[in-house]
């Protein structure tokens, strides 16, 4: 299970608990080839326009260009990025902080 949090501000978290069944057959690399195709639909701008971007950055791409509206209906889209989130970082508590531009 993951624990994944998307910030917009402090008072506006939203926290998706990820469990088994939604990433039953998600292997990392079929998560990284939905947030890239996702990073390359929303025409996110890399932050490091030189070079190979990293999944960090293209997390937070995809957190800041989808929109805090996504997250605060909680709908499929939103679910899809917090499985695939932890899924590429493998670790249980996530923290995508989108103004920060930072994921702890």
């Amino acid at each position: 299970m993951y624990h994944v949090t998307v910030a917009f501000r402090a008072d506006r978290e939203y926290e998706f608990h990820v469990h088994g069944d939604e990433v039953a057959g998600l292997d990392t690399e079929a998560a990284r080839d939905w947030l890239q195709q996702e990073f390359d639909a929303l025409e996110c701008t890399p932050s490091n326009p030189v070079g190979k971007i990293l999944v960090l950055d293209v997390i937070l791409n995809v957190a800041k260009y989808g929109g805090e509206s996504r997250f605060a209906q909680g709908g499929a889209w939103a679910r899809r990025f917090a499985a695939c989130t932890g899924v590429v970082l493998d670790r249980p508590a996530i923290r995508v902080d989108v103004p920060g531009f930072t994921v702890a």
